[in-house]
């Protein structure tokens, strides 16, 4: 081979390499870098219930759904309450990160905007959680919700469910039998119902559910209310008080909430959202399932364990919440428009609701007394 072939082939072997690496240097402009997920995603969570509450389960059996439906490629661990942070500053501790996600209910974020305790502090407009939930999805609640989220810079994407049984008045020393006979105690609740206590003249304290007990221990609450059988009695209210006044119209229609980091949630695989959003909807069947099964044993067991005597609410106290309700709702819609917003669709849904199961759903309190009653005809089946 000639010096001038030699010369002429380098010459073109370099023409290439220069042409090569000017294609490949603009197919990596071209193209962003794409990271690959190596291992399974993990998020830590948090709930806003003690390890030892029914509701830190309910937190557990969500995040086991997730992690079986996606095979294991996302993995929630759920902390209990304080491990991170305490119970009320959850909505800011996923909002900015420091935690992936949490569970817990609406209403502990009242401070932060009052609109937030209408997703369960109430007496629902006479529905019930199941109703309120149904609102949510398609009633317009989600949108409202959002839009609430980002009134207040809160970096979250939030699922309500799991709708809660009507809750007790609560844990009192003595029977209440009239509105005066609750005037002056020092009362525990949350949200919206702290304004209407307050306005049947107690003096309401906000604790989070892990606090309540040891508060009425010491004396610094008369009376308290939480949730239902199976947590009152994990956390040791038949300790503290052998009373307990069912129904009441406080928080007849609540249900929790499952929250995500925006970014984090944002950031996970389409596939991985869808998978996230049919979980919660199945949590929330077996949540009711479950709360059923368990509140039922574990209300039979405060009565013959734990010596507690269970009690109605007069129907006297129960109009006075409803009476101040409606007067607390006015103010606050007066001075937020938000909330006034709100409160005007569910009130729509709620009428068209409502009349329906009013109008179509028996009174199962006749077949109650039938098979229960005195003549306990399922006795003689």
């Amino acid at each position: 081979m000639s010096a001038q072939s030699d010369s002429a082939n380098k010459t073109t072997s370099r023409r290439r390499f220069v042409l090569g690496a000017g294609v490949t240097a603009a197919a990596a402009v071209a193209a962003p870098a794409v990271q690959a997920q190596s291992g399974p995603i993990n998020m830590r969570w948090q709930s806003t219930w003690p390890s030892k509450d029914i509701f830190h389960e309910f937190a557990i059996d969500y995040a086991k759904k997730v992690n079986d439906m996606t095979g294991g490629d996302l993995k929630i661990e759920v902390l209990p309450a304080g491990a991170v942070v305490p119970a009320f500053q959850l909505l800011d501790a996923v909002s900015k990160g420091l935690l992936d996600g949490g569970h817990g209910v609406l209403v502990y974020h009242y401070g932060k905007q009052t609109a937030l305790a209408l997703w369960g502090s109430g007496p629902g407009w006479a529905m019930d959680a199941n109703m309120l939930l149904a609102w949510h999805k398609y009633g317009g609640g989600k949108e409202l919700l959002t839009e609430l989220y980002n009134s207040i810079g809160a970096n979250v994407v939030s699922f309500p469910y799991g709708p809660m049984p009507t809750q007790p008045l609560g844990w009192f020393k003595k029977p209440v039998t009239k509105p005066e006979d609750m005037k002056g105690l020092k009362y525990r609740t949350v949200g919206i119902s702290i304004d209407v206590f307050t306005g049947m003249g107690l003096a309401v304290n906000a604790l989070p559910g892990g606090e309540i007990v040891s508060a009425m221990d010491r004396g610094l609450l008369d009376a308290a209310e939480f949730n239902n059988a199976s947590s009152d009695r994990a956390l040791g209210f038949a300790d503290v008080s052998k009373v307990c006044m069912l129904q009441s119209y406080h928080q007849n229609a609540e249900q929790f909430e499952i929250m995500f980091n925006k970014d984090k949630y944002n950031a996970l695989p389409e596939k991985m959202r869808a998978i996230i959003a049919n979980a919660v909807e199945a949590a929330s069947q077996d949540m009711s399932w479950k709360a059923v099964d368990r509140y039922s044993k574990d209300y039979v067991e405060l009565q013959t364990k734990d010596n507690v005597k269970f009690y109605k609410t007069p129907d006297t106290i129960l109009r006075q919440q409803l009476q101040i309700y409606d007067e607390v709702v006015k103010k606050k819609s007066a001075e937020n428009p938000l909330f006034k917003k709100i409160v005007q669709s569910q009130i729509a849904f709620a009428e068209r609701a409502t009349r329906w199961e009013q109008d179509t759903v028996v009174n199962r309190r006749m077949a109650f007394d039938h098979y229960f009653g005195q003549n306990a005809a399922a006795k003689k089946i």
